[in-house]
């Protein structure tokens, strides 16, 4: 019995669990545990002088989320919605944010080991959002770093629109 235990314990910390999405060209994981849910397009409310990226928030189940596009916070165009769109809601230090991307992919199970560093300027993106890469088949998986994606200016803004929307 502790055998079996140990031995699962060993394959849980070989593997993550991602969720895998587009934005652009580009396919990107985050960890399925700072998944909190993921949602078909809708409405936004604009908020005025909200920091650049923030498309606006959402009201979910009584909880007002700001909701960030990741096209504009990564440098590209902003994104032009579509049937595939979707917000993700994730946990970053504490703030539930919304993130929109093109799509939804597929919930993956990778082993750490194929896990790369991140080499320099090989993506448009900051690489300071960026934890590491693994090579899929003929896809190139981008995992975020959500902590690093805000600037804690940002973060605290955040909740300050959160509150005020509140």
């Amino acid at each position: 019995m502790m055998q079996q235990n140990s031995s699962s314990n060993g394959q849980t910390t070989a593997q993550l669990q991602l969720v895998s999405f587009t934005v652009g060209d580009e396919l990107f994981a985050v960890d399925i545990l700072s998944v909190q849910e993921i949602n078909r397009m809708m409405s936004l409310t604009k908020v005025p002088q909200s920091i650049d990226g923030i498309e606006g928030v959402i009201n979910l189940r009584g909880r007002i989320i700001p909701v960030l596009d990741l096209r504009v916070q990564f440098g590209l165009v902003p994104s032009e919605l579509s049937e595939e769109s979707r917000i993700i809601v994730v946990e970053v230090q504490g703030n539930t944010i919304g993130f929109i991307v093109d799509s939804v992919q597929q919930v993956l199970l990778i082993d750490r080991s194929i896990i790369e560093p991140t080499p320099q300027m090989t993506t448009s993106i900051d690489s300071s959002y960026v934890d590491g890469m693994a090579k899929l088949d003929d896809d190139l998986l981008i995992l975020l770093n959500l902590d690093n994606l805000l600037s804690p200016e940002a973060l605290s803004k955040l909740s300050s629109m959160q509150r005020t929307a509140a």
